[in-house]
Order: structure tokens, then sequence, then C-alpha cells
């Protein structure tokens, strides 16, 4: 035999003696997948929130009447360098609190002196005198104090809004009783009691609200500000017993069902003639629900009126020690509310977490949810949630909440039954075809959430995710 080994032959092609599989595949029914989106998460606060159903589109929270006494935070303006508090804002000190003259209240906000601090900078000092009051409008500020064995104690950490030495203004035997240094460079304004002095000898309207002020009946309310209820215990005879009721807030917060809707569009050409193995218009259907649905938890934590993070009360939400989350941090959560039901963090957060504890040696537990093993601190779920903010500085929030209408704890609000109902709370409505044949359908979803009392949300702020060695 022989074996032609010229270049021609050698340059020629190996013969084909089979069907190719390029060619096969004209024959053959590919096999796909549904289509896929990245947008998709776990979605824990949708799953864990209890949903309340809402007739006539709104939820009212109806509460013990409280006196609510300087529980909020001082608000400023900022032009370049300088800095102003607004004088309406002063509203929120407890002295000032219900007094609207708005032109002795600019008078005061114009005494108010400028500070800006370095980190470190000592601002008081524990047991010297306290002559002025300190709002922070950026920055923040540690107190410590003295223990009963003579160790130093942390007392607290302020941030933006905050203020210490409010006793200051009226009283002049007031002394610091903790050190207060700050921790970041910022920049507060300082009232002194003198300046205080000066305006309040020139407002008669003044005086007569720091007279009713100093008058509150203190002992008619309970260590959580509502009214207190009379009784009577421990008593033996036939003492007459005091008369008691329950007094309610005359203008409680209502929730109304916030919405989000789009318009779905889908070629009749497209349904009609490529419509198989998979229902177009039901996969087009099925992403657009995805969507919603993470916006819908996207607002129940951003939303102005109604999201978790602009809803906690200013009393529960506090900072963290020494930046990074730490399980003190967590602790410090848990243990300012009852049946603590799961703590929401941005992934980021909870990989910081983990280093802290790594750290010191702890290893947290986990518990089991759906069938899912997530990781817990003293029990309690931690679960992540990419929708709430991580801010420039590197730093972002941690939530803790008691969840549930039994528990007064933190709910979701929806409407079921709604004309053509897909979902629970969610609709799609056929809206005809137009000149052009494409169909639309609006795919629209009713939702709110509601923090049933203070204590039922609890918010950790300005966590450092950043690494040691970023």
């Amino acid at each position: 035999m022989t074996v032609d080994t010229s270049p021609e032959a050698q340059m020629e092609p190996p013969r084909q003696s089979s069907l190719s599989t390029a060619a096969a595949r004209n024959l053959a029914t590919t096999t796909k997948s549904a289509p896929q989106m990245q947008e998709i998460t776990s979605r824990w606060l949708l799953r864990m929130l209890p949903w309340v159903e809402t007739k006539g589109g709104a939820y009212r929270v109806n509460r013990r009447l409280s006196y609510t006494v300087g529980d909020g935070r001082v608000e400023f303006v900022q032009d370049g360098a300088d800095v102003r508090v607004i004088p309406r804002e002063l509203g929120e000190l407890a002295l000032l609190q219900g007094f609207e003259d708005v032109e002795v209240l600019t008078a005061i906000a114009d005494r108010c002196v400028q500070r800006d601090f370095r980190a470190g900078e000592t601002l008081v000092e524990r047991g010297t005198p306290a002559e002025r009051i300190h709002l922070i409008a950026h920055g923040r500020v540690s107190q410590t104090s003295v223990g009963k064995y003579g160790d130093q104690v942390a007392i607290g950490v302020l941030a933006d809004g905050d203020r210490f030495g409010e006793n200051a203004l009226l009283d002049a035997d007031a002394r610091w009783d903790y050190t207060a240094t700050a921790e970041t460079a910022g920049t507060l304004l300082t009232l002194s009691r003198a300046d205080f002095a000066a305006v309040l000898s020139a407002a008669p309207g003044l005086q007569a609200h720091i007279e009713q002020f100093g008058s509150l009946p203190l002992k008619r309310q309970n260590r959580h500000g509502e009214a207190e209820i009379a009784m009577s215990s421990g008593h033996t005879g036939e003492p007459e017993l005091p008369g008691a009721f329950v007094d309610y807030e005359l203008k409680p917060r209502e929730y109304e069902l916030s919405i989000a809707q789009t318009i779905l569009r889908v070629h009749t050409r497209v349904a009609d003639l490529y419509n198989g193995p998979m229902n177009q218009t039901e996969e087009q259907l099925r992403l657009t629900i995805e969507a919603l649905r993470e916006r819908q938890e996207h607002e129940l934590i951003n939303n102005r009126e109604f999201g978790l993070l602009h809803n906690a009360d200013f009393k529960q939400r506090i900072q963290t020690h020494s930046g990074r989350p730490s399980p003190d941090d967590l602790d410090e959560l848990l243990c300012r509310r009852r049946g603590s039901k799961f703590f929401l963090a941005h992934p980021r957060a909870i990989a910081a977490i983990g280093r802290e504890f790594n750290r010191r040696g702890l290893y947290p537990n986990h518990v089991d949810l759906g069938g899912q093993q997530v990781p817990a601190w003293r029990g309690v779920p931690i679960l992540p949630c990419g929708k709430i903010p991580i801010t420039k500085e590197k730093t972002t929030s941690i939530l803790v909440m008691r969840t549930g209408e039994d528990n007064q704890g933190v709910i979701g609000l929806r409407q079921t039954g709604l004309p053509e109902e897909y979902e629970p709370g969610l609709s799609v409505r056929f809206m005809g075809i137009d000149e052009k044949s494409i169909m639309s359908y609006l795919v629209t979803t009713y939702y709110s959430a509601a923090v049933l009392v203070p204590d039922a949300l609890g918010v950790l702020e300005n966590v450092q995710i950043a690494s040691r060695h970023d």
C-alpha cells in the first residue's frame, strides 16, 4: 500500500464520515432554562414580617397618652463652614417643648456659639461646673464616668443631632457627672446659661413657659413617659381606692398603604407564536413581580414616610462602642426590648460581625429558619438585607425588631381580595390591546409597615464595615 506523503495531500482536511454535531443541532430540541434575574434576593424582611389585613387603605396605631418631652434630634443648616441651629428645632429641648414663639427661639438660636473639635479632644470633664448646653451638629462624642470601684465605665455615645448638658441652662449648681470626649472631628454649638438667662429676662412668654415646665406632673408618668394609671396595692382594711382610666393619644398616627406598580407590555405575536415550551407572558409577569417585590422591601426600609430606618424612635437608636459591630453592641440592641425576633443587616455588615466575633474567639450559633441554617446571636437570627444603605464612609446600620400585633411589634400592612388578585396584596389587570398589537397588564401591589410601640424597633447606627486592612 502506497501512502501519499506530498505536501498537497497533507494540506487536505480529513474527509467527514458521519453527520456533524453542528448540523445535528438543527434537528434537536435545545434544553433551556427559565429567564434568570440577578436582582432577586432572599427578601427576608418580607418573609419574616407578619402581614396585617388593612381594610380602607389605612392602619391607625392607638397608643396610651404619652408626654413626649425632647425625644427628637436637633437639626442644623450649613453655610460653608458656618453652622446654625434651626430656631424651631430648639423645641426639641425638654424645657422648650411646645414653646412656639419663633422670635424668642430665633434670639436663643442667635446666641449659640459654634465650636469645631478634633478627635480625642475633651469637651467637658467630670466634676467641673456645667455652664452650657452642647448641641452636636456633626461628629461622635463618647461619655465616660467612674464606676463603683474607681474604674472607668462607658455611659454612651452621642452623634449628629444629640445634645448634652441641658440641665445647665436652669441649674446654677449643675456639675458634669461624666467626661465627654470627641471620638471623631466635628462641630457643635454651645449655649451658655448666661446667654439663655439674658433672653429669658426679656421674654415674659418664655418665663411663663419655664414656670409651667417646672410644675409638670412628672409623678403621673411611668418610666416610658406614658400617663400613669392610678392604683393602690399592699393595703389593709377598707381604704378609699383611687379612680383610674387609661387615656389615649388624641391624634394617633395613621399609616396609609403605599403603592408600587408598573405596566407590563407583551406583543401578541410573541404570546401567540413563541409560547412553548415556556409561556412568554407568564415568564414576563414572573420577573416583573420579582422586581416589584424587591422595590417593596427597599421601600419598607428606606421610605421617608414609613420606612423602618426613618421610623425608629430616637431613644432606640444607639451608636457602636468602637465603630465596628461587636457582641457588646448586639447585646445593647437586645437589652432594649423584649422578644427580639431577628436582626437585619447588610451582608457586608454581617461579614464585619463575623470578623469581630473571630477576633474575640467567639463563634455564633445557627438557627433553622424554614429549613435554612442562618447565623444567630443569643438565639436571635442575623438575616441579610442588601437594601440597607452603605455610606461613602463605609458605615451602615443594623436593625433588630420584635414583630406581630400581639407582641406590640413591627407589622407589615397590606390589603387582600383586590380585583384580579394574582398574589396576596398584588393584582394583575389586563388593560387591553393597542393598535400596535401590544397587550398591556397593570401590575400593582399595596403595602406599608407600622411600628406599634417605640421599643419594637432598634437601630445600631454608624456601623463601620471596612476591614482593618482597608
